[in-house]
Protein backbone atom coordinates (compact mmCIF):
# COMPACT_ATOMS: atom_id res chain seq x y z
CA UNK A 1 0.00 0.00 0.00
CA UNK A 2 1.16 3.53 -0.94
CA UNK A 3 2.02 6.03 2.32
CA UNK A 4 -0.28 8.06 0.97
CA UNK A 5 -2.89 5.41 1.31
CA UNK A 6 -1.53 4.44 4.73
CA UNK A 7 -1.31 7.82 5.92
CA UNK A 8 -5.37 8.44 4.67
CA UNK A 9 -6.06 5.39 6.65
CA UNK A 10 -4.98 6.39 9.30
CA UNK A 11 -6.49 9.69 9.59
CA UNK A 12 -9.61 8.38 8.78
CA UNK A 13 -9.27 6.10 12.09
CA UNK A 14 -8.41 9.01 13.90
CA UNK A 15 -10.37 12.25 13.06
CA UNK A 16 -12.47 13.60 15.31
CA UNK A 17 -15.42 16.62 14.68
CA UNK A 18 -14.16 18.80 17.20
CA UNK A 19 -12.47 19.52 20.37
CA UNK A 20 -13.08 22.09 23.01
CA UNK A 21 -14.35 25.47 21.46
CA UNK A 22 -12.45 24.19 18.15
CA UNK A 23 -15.04 23.15 15.76
CA UNK A 24 -12.72 22.23 12.81
CA UNK A 25 -11.04 18.59 12.07
CA UNK A 26 -8.64 17.25 14.87
CA UNK A 27 -6.97 14.12 14.86
CA UNK A 28 -7.31 12.37 17.90
CA UNK A 29 -4.39 11.47 19.79
CA UNK A 30 -4.08 7.99 21.40
CA UNK A 31 0.04 7.32 21.95
CA UNK A 32 2.67 9.93 22.22
CA UNK A 33 5.43 7.77 20.60
CA UNK A 34 3.19 6.98 17.82
CA UNK A 35 2.72 10.52 17.09
CA UNK A 36 5.85 10.75 16.80
CA UNK A 37 6.79 8.15 14.32
CA UNK A 38 3.71 9.60 12.47
CA UNK A 39 4.62 13.09 12.07
CA UNK A 40 8.41 12.20 11.53
CA UNK A 41 7.59 9.53 9.05
CA UNK A 42 4.81 11.44 6.80
CA UNK A 43 6.02 14.57 6.94
CA UNK A 44 9.85 14.21 6.59
CA UNK A 45 10.33 17.55 8.35
CA UNK A 46 14.37 17.62 8.14
CA UNK A 47 14.05 17.43 4.39
CA UNK A 48 12.15 20.82 4.21
CA UNK A 49 13.91 24.27 4.05
CA UNK A 50 13.30 26.37 7.22
CA UNK A 51 11.63 30.23 7.27
CA UNK A 52 9.02 29.74 5.37
CA UNK A 53 7.33 32.74 6.07
CA UNK A 54 9.84 34.60 8.83
CA UNK A 55 13.30 35.53 8.42
CA UNK A 56 15.31 36.15 12.11
CA UNK A 57 17.68 38.35 10.22
CA UNK A 58 15.52 40.95 9.19
CA UNK A 59 14.38 44.04 11.50
CA UNK A 60 11.25 43.14 10.76
CA UNK A 61 8.14 41.34 9.37
CA UNK A 62 5.68 42.46 7.62
CA UNK A 63 2.24 40.24 7.35
CA UNK A 64 -1.78 41.51 6.37
CA UNK A 65 -4.24 40.12 9.06
CA UNK A 66 -7.96 40.70 9.74
CA UNK A 67 -7.40 44.14 7.08
CA UNK A 68 -4.04 45.44 8.78
CA UNK A 69 -0.94 45.78 6.91
CA UNK A 70 1.25 44.34 10.46
CA UNK A 71 4.53 45.08 11.08
CA UNK A 72 6.43 43.23 13.76
CA UNK A 73 9.80 44.22 14.87
CA UNK A 74 12.83 42.05 15.69
CA UNK A 75 15.98 42.06 17.55
CA UNK A 76 18.16 39.60 15.13
CA UNK A 77 21.77 40.64 17.82
CA UNK A 78 19.75 39.00 20.47
CA UNK A 79 19.92 36.19 19.18
CA UNK A 80 23.27 36.13 20.48
CA UNK A 81 22.07 35.85 23.67
CA UNK A 82 21.99 32.34 25.38
CA UNK A 83 18.45 31.10 25.51
CA UNK A 84 16.67 34.35 23.62
CA UNK A 85 15.11 32.91 20.73
CA UNK A 86 11.45 35.05 21.18
CA UNK A 87 13.08 38.06 19.85
CA UNK A 88 12.54 37.36 16.52
CA UNK A 89 9.82 35.80 14.58
CA UNK A 90 9.53 31.79 13.99
CA UNK A 91 7.50 30.07 11.27
CA UNK A 92 5.29 28.33 14.23
CA UNK A 93 4.18 32.17 15.36
CA UNK A 94 3.10 32.72 12.04
CA UNK A 95 1.53 29.61 11.16
CA UNK A 96 -0.45 29.62 14.63
CA UNK A 97 -1.47 33.90 13.86
CA UNK A 98 -2.83 33.03 10.32
CA UNK A 99 -4.25 29.95 11.33
CA UNK A 100 -6.38 31.78 14.14
CA UNK A 101 -7.28 33.88 11.56
CA UNK A 102 -8.35 31.46 9.06
CA UNK A 103 -10.47 29.70 11.65
CA UNK A 104 -12.65 32.54 12.76
CA UNK A 105 -12.91 33.63 9.07
CA UNK A 106 -14.30 29.77 8.46
CA UNK A 107 -16.80 29.41 11.07
CA UNK A 108 -14.80 26.88 13.53
CA UNK A 109 -13.72 29.24 16.40
CA UNK A 110 -15.14 32.54 17.62
CA UNK A 111 -12.69 34.88 19.44
CA UNK A 112 -14.94 37.83 20.06
CA UNK A 113 -14.99 38.48 24.08
CA UNK A 114 -12.96 36.00 24.67
CA UNK A 115 -10.46 35.70 27.37
CA UNK A 116 -7.16 34.73 25.97
CA UNK A 117 -3.70 34.07 27.39
CA UNK A 118 -0.66 33.84 24.51
CA UNK A 119 2.49 32.14 26.34
CA UNK A 120 6.16 32.62 25.41
CA UNK A 121 4.34 35.89 23.30
CA UNK A 122 8.31 36.96 21.96
CA UNK A 123 7.16 39.64 19.50
CA UNK A 124 3.77 39.42 19.95
CA UNK A 125 2.24 38.38 16.55
CA UNK A 126 -0.19 35.51 17.64
CA UNK A 127 -2.09 37.73 20.72
CA UNK A 128 -2.10 40.96 18.56
CA UNK A 129 -3.69 38.44 15.38
CA UNK A 130 -5.88 37.42 18.54
CA UNK A 131 -7.10 40.96 19.22
CA UNK A 132 -7.79 41.47 16.02
CA UNK A 133 -10.23 38.99 15.75
CA UNK A 134 -11.81 40.11 18.76
CA UNK A 135 -10.12 38.62 21.64
CA UNK A 136 -9.12 39.89 25.18
CA UNK A 137 -5.61 39.05 24.95
CA UNK A 138 -2.93 38.71 27.67
CA UNK A 139 0.39 38.81 26.07
CA UNK A 140 3.14 37.24 28.68
CA UNK A 141 6.76 36.48 28.47
CA UNK A 142 9.77 37.00 30.83
CA UNK A 143 10.76 40.07 32.24
CA UNK A 144 13.35 40.45 29.89
CA UNK A 145 11.43 39.83 26.93
CA UNK A 146 8.67 42.99 27.40
CA UNK A 147 9.90 46.33 26.18
CA UNK A 148 9.83 44.65 22.65
CA UNK A 149 6.76 42.90 22.99
CA UNK A 150 5.18 45.65 24.46
CA UNK A 151 6.84 47.66 21.35
CA UNK A 152 4.64 45.79 18.99
CA UNK A 153 1.57 45.83 20.70
CA UNK A 154 1.65 49.65 20.94
CA UNK A 155 2.64 49.97 17.17
CA UNK A 156 0.01 47.61 15.66
CA UNK A 157 -3.03 48.01 17.72
CA UNK A 158 -3.20 51.67 19.01
CA UNK A 159 -4.79 53.08 15.58
CA UNK A 160 -7.17 51.67 13.54
CA UNK A 161 -10.71 49.51 14.36
CA UNK A 162 -9.94 46.75 17.40
CA UNK A 163 -12.29 44.25 18.06
CA UNK A 164 -10.70 42.90 20.91
CA UNK A 165 -7.84 43.89 23.55
CA UNK A 166 -4.13 43.67 24.55
CA UNK A 167 -2.60 43.84 27.66
CA UNK A 168 1.22 42.79 28.11
CA UNK A 169 1.99 40.80 31.41
CA UNK A 170 5.10 39.06 33.01
CA UNK A 171 4.97 35.49 33.55
CA UNK A 172 7.67 32.85 34.32
CA UNK A 173 6.54 29.35 33.79
CA UNK A 174 6.06 27.22 37.00
CA UNK A 175 5.59 30.44 39.34
CA UNK A 176 1.88 31.15 41.09
CA UNK A 177 0.29 33.67 38.49
CA UNK A 178 -0.94 37.38 38.79
CA UNK A 179 -4.67 37.47 39.78
CA UNK A 180 -5.10 39.35 36.12
CA UNK A 181 -4.52 35.80 34.65
CA UNK A 182 -6.60 32.86 36.14
CA UNK A 183 -9.47 35.53 37.19
CA UNK A 184 -11.87 34.50 35.69
CA UNK A 185 -9.52 31.77 33.99
CA UNK A 186 -9.01 32.26 30.32
CA UNK A 187 -11.05 30.14 27.36
CA UNK A 188 -7.96 30.28 25.26
CA UNK A 189 -4.39 29.34 25.43
CA UNK A 190 -1.92 30.05 22.79
CA UNK A 191 1.12 29.57 22.17
CA UNK A 192 4.30 29.42 19.34
CA UNK A 193 7.76 27.05 20.10
CA UNK A 194 6.71 26.69 23.61
CA UNK A 195 8.05 23.44 23.41
CA UNK A 196 12.19 23.39 23.44
CA UNK A 197 13.76 21.17 26.36
CA UNK A 198 12.62 19.02 28.42
CA UNK A 199 13.35 21.20 31.58
CA UNK A 200 10.90 23.68 30.16
CA UNK A 201 8.27 21.41 29.27
CA UNK A 202 7.73 20.68 33.19
CA UNK A 203 6.98 24.14 33.74
CA UNK A 204 5.27 24.96 30.77
CA UNK A 205 2.73 22.56 31.70
CA UNK A 206 2.63 23.69 35.41
CA UNK A 207 1.49 26.68 33.85
CA UNK A 208 -1.17 25.27 31.99
CA UNK A 209 -2.90 23.28 33.88
CA UNK A 210 -2.99 26.20 36.26
CA UNK A 211 -4.55 28.41 33.08
CA UNK A 212 -7.11 25.89 32.44
CA UNK A 213 -10.31 24.01 33.10
CA UNK A 214 -12.37 21.68 30.62
CA UNK A 215 -13.59 24.73 29.28
CA UNK A 216 -10.38 25.98 28.20
CA UNK A 217 -8.83 25.27 24.55
CA UNK A 218 -5.15 25.76 24.16
CA UNK A 219 -3.45 25.98 20.68
CA UNK A 220 0.42 24.94 20.48
CA UNK A 221 1.92 25.03 17.70
CA UNK A 222 6.02 24.23 17.12
CA UNK A 223 8.76 23.21 14.43
CA UNK A 224 9.43 19.97 13.79
CA UNK A 225 13.13 19.80 15.52
CA UNK A 226 13.66 17.29 18.41
CA UNK A 227 11.70 14.45 18.45
CA UNK A 228 12.63 13.26 21.84
CA UNK A 229 11.41 16.66 23.45
CA UNK A 230 8.08 16.78 21.96
CA UNK A 231 7.31 12.86 22.82
CA UNK A 232 8.00 13.90 26.27
CA UNK A 233 5.86 16.71 25.65
CA UNK A 234 3.35 14.80 24.47
CA UNK A 235 3.54 11.97 26.75
CA UNK A 236 3.47 14.18 29.77
CA UNK A 237 0.73 16.52 28.09
CA UNK A 238 -1.61 13.08 27.93
CA UNK A 239 -1.77 12.70 31.20
CA UNK A 240 -4.16 15.83 32.47
CA UNK A 241 -5.14 16.89 29.14
CA UNK A 242 -7.00 15.36 26.10
CA UNK A 243 -4.74 16.01 23.05
CA UNK A 244 -5.04 16.23 19.50
CA UNK A 245 -3.74 17.83 15.95
CA UNK A 246 -5.40 20.10 13.75
CA UNK A 247 -5.62 18.70 10.23
CA UNK A 248 -3.29 21.09 7.77
CA UNK A 249 -6.55 21.14 5.74
CA UNK A 250 -7.82 23.78 8.31
CA UNK A 251 -4.56 26.18 8.63
CA UNK A 252 -4.40 29.52 6.48
CA UNK A 253 -3.99 27.62 2.89
CA UNK A 254 -1.40 30.01 2.08
CA UNK A 255 0.58 29.52 5.64
CA UNK A 256 1.72 25.72 5.29
CA UNK A 257 4.23 24.12 6.57
CA UNK A 258 5.43 19.98 6.58
CA UNK A 259 7.99 21.34 9.16
CA UNK A 260 4.86 22.75 11.65
CA UNK A 261 1.92 21.16 13.65
CA UNK A 262 -0.43 22.46 16.07
CA UNK A 263 -1.89 20.75 18.63
CA UNK A 264 -4.96 21.14 20.19
CA UNK A 265 -5.21 20.47 23.96
CA UNK A 266 -8.10 20.34 26.50
CA UNK A 267 -8.30 19.67 30.42
CA UNK A 268 -9.47 16.39 31.35
CA UNK A 269 -12.68 16.04 33.52
CA UNK A 270 -11.50 13.90 36.87
CA UNK A 271 -13.65 12.21 38.63
CA UNK A 272 -12.94 12.56 42.18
Amino acid sequence: MAMEAVEEEEEERRRVAAMGSYRGTVLAMRDAAEEILLLWAFRQPSARPPNAFARQSSLSLKIEACGHNLIVHQSPSSLGTPGVTGAVMWDSGVVLAKFLEHAVDSGSLDLQGKKAVELGSGCGLVGCIGALLGAEVILTDLPDRLKLLRKNVEDNLSHGQIRGSAVVSELTWGDDLYLELIDPLPDFVFGSDVVYNEAAVDDLLITLRQLSTNHTTIFISGELRNDVVLEYFLEAAMKDFTVGQVEQSQWHPDYQNERIVIFVLVKKKFVA
